[in-house]
């Protein structure tokens, strides 16, 4: 399983989106293993332009797994916000929450931002 980052559902969701980051996110939702969470369920729905948007959202919402943010995320959020600005970084907080969400319930991260690169290696 992999949790999939607004930014490569975004490439999905938008026309001119990188041909090899949509053919990715849609094996993984073919096959089974895209999930998602809350902060990347809601950076989607702030940026939803149409109804055909919408009506994508809600099908996700039927049909994706989410991983749940728990206070153990929050805890290893924290934790790596601190370790990232030890490192003399910074990174959105939001980007921080789904990078640790994605190693709490131990999953890969799927994303097209490079926060996400950086934020992985700590």
């Amino acid at each position: 399983m992999r949790l999939v980052d607004s930014s490569a559902w975004v490439h999905c969701l938008r026309r001119g989106g990188d041909p090899k980051v949509i053919d990715h996110v849609r094996r993984l939702v073919e096959s089974g293993d895209a999930a998602w969470c809350s902060p990347v369920r809601l950076e989607l729905w702030n940026g939803v332009g149409n109804d055909g948007d919408r009506r994508v959202l809600r099908e996700f919402e039927q049909t994706l797994p989410e991983l749940p943010i728990t206070d153990a995320v929050w805890t290893e959020a924290c934790a790596l916000a601190d370790r990232c600005r030890k490192a003399g970084k910074t990174a959105p907080a939001i980007d921080v929450l789904i990078a640790a969400c994605a190693r709490h319930h131990g999953v890969e991260l799927e994303h097209a931002d490079r926060h996400f690169d950086f934020l992985m290696t700590l």
